[in-house]
C-alpha cells in the first residue's frame, strides 16, 4: 500500500493527499512535506480513540517535531460544542502555539470537525491534518474541509471551510471500530454509490458480504473509491455553491431525526434514515421505481441501519428540517434522485409530501 494515495486539488492545484495504509508507520513520512522540526504539535482525541492510537501517534511524532501536546475530551456528539473548543484554546494558548504549529485530528468525524474548526479559527487560522480513525470519518467528514460544531440542539450550525494539509488513514484502525459505528460509515458509502455511480452502488450490492467479514481488500478498495467520488465532488465545488450540497442525500430529514432523538442514534444511522425517505420520495415522483426504493432498503438493511424512530411525529420533524442549514430562501433544499447514480437538489418538497412518507416509516 506504500503508493496508495489520492491527490484533492482546488482550481487545478494541489492542496493535499489522501493516503491510504494499514497502519501508522508511514505517518511522518507522508507529513515530512509540512516541515515538523520546527513545529508544536497538538494532538486532538477523544476518549473512545485516545486508549487505543494515542500514545502510537505521540511517540511517532516527538522525535520529529519542537513539541507534541495531546488534548482529549470526553466521547460523543454531546460534547461537540464551543464548550469543548474553549478549552482546546485554553490549552493551545497556555503551550503557546502560534500560526507556525500544527493541529493532528485523531479519531472519528466528531474529532475531525471539532479540531478542524479550533485550527479554522485559533488566530484567524493555523494548518491542521485528518487522521481518521472509524469509518464514517474515513469516507465522509475527513475530506472537503468542513469543520464545525453544534450549537444547542443544531447541528453544525457553526463551522468553517478549513481544508486540512494532509488526510492519513490507516484501514487497520476499523479493526478495533464497534460494529454499530462501522454499519453507521455504511450509510456514507451506500449514499456515494447512490447519488453519483450506479456502477459503484451495485459493486457495493455484489460486495456485501466481503464487506461485512471486512476483508482487508475490499475495505481498501471500497474506502478509497467512496473517498475518490467524494474528492471529485469537493474539487467541482469547494464551498457547497452547487454540485456539493448532493453530499447532503439523506441529511435534511435525517439531522432533523439525530437533533429530536437527543443523539441516541449515530449519525450514519440517521443518514440511512433520511436517505430511505429521499428514495421514497424520488419513487413517488416516479423518478426511480418502487423495485429501486426496495433494493435500496434492502442494502441498508443487510448493513443493520434499519433504526426506528417511532417517538416522533412527522409535525416535529418537518419543523425541525427548518431551522437547518440546508434552507436556501425559505425553501427546503432536498437532494432527490433522478435515478440511481444520479442525484438533483429540488426546492420545491412540500410539507406534505413529507409528512405522507414520513407517514408511511412510522407506521
Amino acid at each position: 500500500m506504500k503508493n496508495n494515495k489520492l491527490e484533492v486539488r482546488e482550481q487545478g492545484q494541489k492542496i493535499y493527499d489522501i493516503y491510504f495504509r494499514d497502519s501508522f508507520e508511514d505517518l511522518t513520512e507522508a507529513m515530512s512535506g509540512l516541515h515538523l522540526s520546527g513545529r508544536k504539535i497538538c494532538i486532538v482525541t477523544e476518549s473512545h480513540v485516545a486508549p487505543l492510537y494515542l500514545k502510537e501517534i505521540y511517540d511517532l511524532l516527538s522525535p520529529v517535531c519542537a513539541k507534541v501536546t495531546t488534548f482529549s475530551f470526553s466521547a460523543g456528539e454531546a460534547h461537540k460544542q464551543l464548550k469543548t473548543i474553549e478549552h482546546l484554546y485554553e490549552q493551545l494558548i497556555r503551550n503557546h502555539f502560534d500560526r507556525k504549529d500544527l493541529i493532528v485530528a485523531l479519531g472519528g468525524g466528531v474529532v475531525g470537525d471539532m479540531a478542524g474548526f479550533a485550527a479554522a479559527t485559533y488566530l484567524r487560522g493555523i494548518d491542521f491534518i485528518q487522521v481518521p480513525t472509524t469509518l464514517l470519518s474515513q469516507v465522509d467528514s475527513s475530506i472537503g474541509g468542513k469543520t464545525g460544531v453544534d450549537f444547542i440542539q443544531y447541528k453544525n450550525m457553526v463551522g468553517a471551510f478549513h481544508q486540512p494539509k494532509l488526510v492519513y488513514i490507516n484501514v487497520n484502525t476499523l479493526k478495533t471500530l464497534p460494529e454499530r459505528e462501522f454499519s453507521s460509515g455504511m450509510a456514507e458509502v451506500i449514499k456515494h454509490g447512490l447519488i453519483k455511480d450506479r456502477e459503484y452502488y451495485h459493486w457495493i450490492r455484489s460486495h456485501k458480504s466481503e464487506i461485512l467479514s471486512k476483508d482487508p481488500g475490499i475495505l481498501t478498495k471500497m474506502i478509497k473509491k467512496s473517498c475518490d467520488i467524494k474528492r471529485q465532488v469537493v474539487e467541482a465545488d469547494p464551498k457547497e455553491q452547487g454540485e456539493r450540497a448532493l453530499l447532503n442525500f439523506g441529511h435534511t430529514l435525517g439531522h432533523a431525526v439525530e437533533t429530536l432523538m437527543d443523539f441516541s442514534l449515530l449519525h450514519g444511522e440517521c443518514v440511512a434514515i433520511g436517505c430511505r425517505l429521499a428514495l421514497k420520495l424520488s419513487e413517488k415522483r416516479g423518478m426511480i421505481s418502487a423495485e429501486e426504493t426496495k433494493e435500496a432498503g434492502a442494502l441498508f438493511d443487510d448493513f443493520h441501519l434499519d433504526q426506528r424512530f417511532d417517538r416522533l411525529t412527522p409535525e416535529q420533524i418537518i419543523e425541525t428540517t427548518k431551522s437547518d442549514k440546508k434552507m436556501s430562501g425559505g425553501h427546503i433544499r432536498f437532494i432527490l434522485l433522478r435515478n440511481i447514480g444520479e442525484a438533483c437538489i429540488d426546492l420545491t418538497v412540500s410539507d406534505e409530501e413529507m409528512t405522507e412518507v414520513l407517514g408511511e416509516e412510522l407506521k
